[in-house]
């Protein structure tokens, strides 16, 4: 039986449970590739860029190309959520909270699902036939320093980490996003090189009216990790950059628990994993939040 519950008995006068302020389910799902896989680890094979050769005579011999492939691995990982609600709670607080506990389950394991996917983004990819060879996010390339001074999310920024996949040949016409926190829209808005009419389109980012600027569909999120120096680690990414396998879709289970004094036990689980699909069409914009 969850601790808590007993806040939430009748002399609270609440007729409803209310769920307090948290991230309602995945934000990243819908931004990346997913695909259903089976098994403890799963593997995409990857084809690169190859020449065409130049034909310099009749019948000449055919030119045979070696098309360059390459594998990424994902090993997959459980999450699990469990609470028990006895028949006595539900008498007390005279309602019955399992949906709410249901709920909370689900963006629990939303929240889980975001976590696997911006690790993913910026940590170590598993590659080779048999994912024996790891590769580190490209620094180098494929990073966005600070600035000098320290500077937040700018517009110059946003234009750096477009020009980057711009430059890697990533195709236009697929989808990019750009995971940032709370903190680099109130950047935008405060950004003096922003002219008249894109601070609309910023002032609508920040209100929640649009979600689009500079090739990017933004999606804010408050998991986003920070470096050793407190920087925000924020994410700018084509959509077949990022691979979500999905093992097993989160699945509830409500029961009763004859071994709990057949309390009622709100159950969720789900088995997931991610990988990045290819350094060029990830970009990290290192932000400062002082």
């Amino acid at each position: 039986m969850s601790t808590q519950i007993t806040t939430a008995f009748v002399n609270q006068f609440s007729s409803n449970v209310q769920m307090l302020s948290q991230q309602m389910g995945s934000l990243l799902r819908t931004a990346v590739d997913v695909e259903t896989v089976n098994g403890e680890k799963a593997f995409f094979d990857q084809v690169g860029s190859a020449a065409a050769v130049l034909r310099t005579s009749r019948h000449a011999d055919t030119p045979l190309i070696e098309t360059p492939h390459s594998r990424r691995m994902v090993t997959m990982a459980d999450y699990e959520y469990a609470d028990l609600i006895d028949d006595q709670d539900k008498v007390r607080m005279l309602i019955d909270p399992t949906s709410t506990y249901s709920r909370a389950a689900a963006a629990a394991m939303g929240r889980a699902m975001d976590d696997v996917i911006i690790s993913a983004a910026l940590g170590n990819a598993k590659t080779g036939k048999d994912g024996g060879t790891t590769t580190a996010f490209d620094t180098s390339n494929q990073q966005i320093g600070v600035g000098s001074p320290a500077a937040g999310l700018t517009l110059a920024k946003l234009l750096e980490a477009k020009e980057i996949l711009d430059s890697n040949d990533v195709d236009p016409s697929i989808p990019r996003y750009i995971v940032v926190s709370p903190k680099q829209i109130s950047d935008l808005l405060g950004d003096t090189t922003v002219t008249s009419s894109d601070y609309n389109t910023v002032k609508a980012l920040a209100q929640g009216e649009l979600n689009q600027f500079v090739g990017f569909n933004f999606i804010t999120s408050n998991r986003l990790g920070v470096d050793g120096s407190s920087y925000r680690r924020v994410i700018a990414f084509a959509m077949d950059g990022i691979k979500l396998a999905i093992g097993k879709e989160p699945t509830a289970r409500i029961d009763e628990r004859a071994d709990k004094s057949y309390a009622t036990q709100v159950y969720y689980c789900q088995s997931v994993g991610a990988t990045r699909m290819e350094e060029a069409k990830v970009v990290e914009v290192l932000c400062s939040e002082a």
